[in-house]
């Protein structure tokens, strides 16, 4: 659980629900939302307000890192996908920038690139919402629907995942501004 404005996550144990266990763990002020890297060991949570990323360790119930990303940074869930220099990653796009972090999720077989941001992408522009793929996809999808522009707010920056580098094709609404 995150206690937003206090910077701490609580973690529960349920195994004895009469008598349940809880850890607090002091993380980012300012915790918003995350997900889980791909393992389902580790959990990402932005912390919007303080332009960090706070990772935490469920299996040990202690907090592995902190990582600086840019301003506002907004994952939904966050995207999880194997980048072909650094490894497994976990991306986040972010309110306040066109920036989108791809942070190194495999602190065993990629020790180096491990709770770093390895890479930074230029989408479209702030106000990403979410940021998506699947394990089948080529393709990483991120949002800018509170993005000023109309023509931004309603489309999709759609980067291949194999040649990021290339940057993004951007995908538009039907029904939006063309």
């Amino acid at each position: 659980m995150n206690v937003k404005e206090t910077g701490k996550i609580l973690m529960v144990n349920y195994k004895d629900i009469d008598n349940l266990n809880i850890t607090e763990i002091p993380t980012a002020r300012f915790l918003h939302d995350g997900g889980w890297d791909s393992t389902h060991r580790y959990v990402l949570m932005a912390a919007n307000q303080s332009n960090k990323i706070a990772v935490v360790d469920a299996k040990e119930g202690k907090r592995t890192a902190i990582i600086e990303v840019d301003k506002i940074p907004h994952p939904g869930r966050g995207a999880n996908f194997v980048h072909p220099k650094f490894g497994p990653v976990w991306a986040t796009g972010h309110l306040g920038s066109e920036k989108i972090a791809l942070i190194g999720t495999d602190p065993v077989k990629h020790k180096a690139n491990a709770w770093k941001v390895v890479q930074m992408l230029d989408g479209q522009g702030g106000g990403n919402l979410f940021i998506k793929t699947h394990p089948k996809s080529k393709n990483l999808w991120v949002d800018t629907p509170l993005n000023p522009d109309p023509k931004l707010s309603k489309s999709i920056a759609v980067f291949d995942i194999n040649n990021l580098d290339k940057g993004f094709r951007c995908c538009r609404s039907r029904n939006g501004p063309a």
